[in-house]
């Protein structure tokens, strides 16, 4: 069930707006369509607009809640002629028209709120990921192997935005503006003193995904699979020495063949 709230400037109960509410099982609470009832809201799966008869009242309180930052479905219900009145500028998510039966009401609800719940999950940031090095900006975690490394804020954030930025060459002064931020006056001695800290965290074995370029800055060195076209340590031992312990391999020929022995 989905809690719907049922914004109406009409004197009436709920099944008379959209006879169909009555036929299902979500819980309604309906709210006059006044600014001082829409600031103290209650929170609501689903907003229905009551856009029966005023549709210019309708669309600008679709337009206010918008600009509010409504983070749910808003859908409004209209007649069969508010139909060509509604565009994309009344920023609704869905309409409803009031014959319409409880199974499209319903299939429209439910759309709608999977709809939006798809598209937060879509909002939602991946992890920064590098080989065994993953950073994940919704806990602040950076994880080296699966183990979570103990970052000051700092050292988070300037690992964070370097990874963002694989490859590409930052100035110490660069990373103290966009990481430390404008009004931090510290020397750009700072960074050394993060990134030294931060390599040491990482540990020899990955403290290189930092890398320093001379005279400039830093770069994160993002982790490429190693591709060696060296044959294995055993197969080069075939190609190259003999095959049985203790042999000695003879003197060749031009043509590749032993040298016949001296007599």
């Amino acid at each position: 069930m989905s809690d719907l709230l049922l914004i109406t400037s009409a004197l009436e109960a709920s099944t008379d707006v959209l006879p169909a509410l009555g036929l299902l099982l979500h819980p309604v609470r309906v709210l006059p369509a006044d600014a001082s009832a829409l600031v103290e809201a209650p929170p609501a799966d689903v907003v229905l607009i009551d856009a029966r008869r005023d549709l210019a009242q309708a669309r600008s309180i679709c337009r206010l809640l918008r600009t509010t930052g409504l983070d749910c479905p808003l859908l409004a219900v209209v007649t069969e002629g508010g139909l060509a009145a509604v565009n994309a500028e009344w920023g609704v998510d869905d309409v409803i028209v009031i014959t319409a039966g409880p199974a499209e009401v319903e299939a429209r609800v439910r759309l709608a709120v999977g709809r939006r719940a798809i598209a937060a999950a879509a909002d939602v940031p991946d992890e920064i990921r590098s080989g065994e090095l993953a950073i994940d900006e919704a806990t602040y975690a950076a994880r080296l192997r699966g183990r979570v490394l103990d970052l000051t804020f700092k050292e988070f954030e300037l690992l964070k935005y370097l990874a963002q930025h694989p490859g590409r060459v930052f100035t110490r002064a660069q990373l103290l503006q966009e990481v430390w931020g404008y009004d931090y006056f510290g020397g750009t001695r700072t960074v050394d003193v993060h990134v030294r800290r931060l390599r040491a965290k990482l540990g020899p074995e990955h403290e290189a995904l930092i890398g320093t370029v001379r005279n400039v800055g830093y770069r994160f060195v993002p982790v490429k699979a190693e591709r060696s076209e060296r044959p294995p340590a055993g197969e080069r031992a075939q190609r190259g020495g003999p095959q049985h312990p203790g042999a000695t391999a003879g003197p060749r020929s031009p043509t590749g063949y032993p040298a016949a022995a001296a007599r």
